[in-house]
């Protein structure tokens, strides 16, 4: 999936950083998942649970883990057209198989890969004028189904989801961003947002895992509220591209940080 502030760009970045061992791994906002899936492919992962608030993106998950191919077989008869791609944004498809395969779609149709819908919870991204978008991509999709194969799969509140984390186990946070400024707020990946007051509650979630010997790992963007919440734990400065501005001379590499509880 392609999602807002997903870890793909930081990901080596964040392999290097991991602790030496750690039992159970926890994602609870698992959004596009780069990190699941890179310590997947090295074969690094043993009892997983992956959680987010989104409900379409859970259960998309959930399919693809459980009936890929059902999902590749609905995805074959989706077309890169505009007026087809607000029919299908309009559409309410009742079979957990379609909606998967609805969300894939739009995910890779939709302009620059944004998820967000209105008060109503309904997605209203445009279309994105791509001249070819991969949206099914069979060896992508069963490698993914592969990957979640064990993987317990929920939608959880991250406190809800990190509450069975035990000494020894591994939590990586990624939250929706601490805006830098007023207008570069992104943070509707659900209806309720994630609000300057969710950041001090999930850094106050980060301290007591940490007290508690659970290896804690957060990425959050190179603001004073995080520098401030997470100063005990000296935030490193690292650097991602970002190609969420509409325009071309905005993107580029920007600072972002990485906490951890452990070294």
């Amino acid at each position: 999936m392609k999602w807002a502030g997903g870890k793909g760009q930081l990901l080596q970045q964040l392999l290097a950083r991991m602790p030496d061992s750690f039992g159970s791994y926890f994602e609870p906002f698992v959004g596009g998942g780069a990190l699941f899936f890179g310590l997947s492919s090295l074969g690094m992962l043993k009892e997983t649970y992956l959680t987010d608030v989104n409900d379409p993106l859970i259960e998309t998950y959930k399919v693809v883990r459980d009936n890929v191919d059902e999902v590749i077989r609905h995805l074959k008869t989706h077309r890169n057209e505009e007026d087809y791609y607000y029919h299908v944004r309009a559409s309410t498809p009742r079979k957990p198989e379609t909606r998967a395969a609805r969300l894939i779609y739009l995910n890779k149709t939709c302009f620059n890969g944004l998820y967000r819908t209105n008060l109503q919870g309904q997605y209203n991204v445009p279309f994105g004028h791509y001249k070819k978008p991969n949206f099914c991509n069979e060896e992508n999709l069963r490698a993914a189904s592969a990957a979640l194969q064990g993987a317990q799969i929920e939608c959880f509140e991250y406190s809800d989801a990190v509450s069975r984390a035990a000494e020894g186990d591994f939590v990586y946070f990624d939250p929706p961003y601490q805006p830098l400024t007023k207008t570069s707020s992104f943070t509707t990946y659900s209806r309720n947002g994630f609000k300057e007051e969710d950041q001090v509650r999930l850094s106050e979630t980060f301290r007591d895992l940490a007290s508690r010997g659970v290896h804690v790992m957060l990425s959050n963007s190179d603001a004073p509220l995080i520098r401030k919440l997470y100063k005990d734990f000296k935030p490193e400065r690292v650097y991602a591209n970002r190609a969420i501005n509409s325009k071309g001379d905005k993107r580029g590499k920007i600072s972002e940080l990485v906490v951890r509880s452990y070294r």
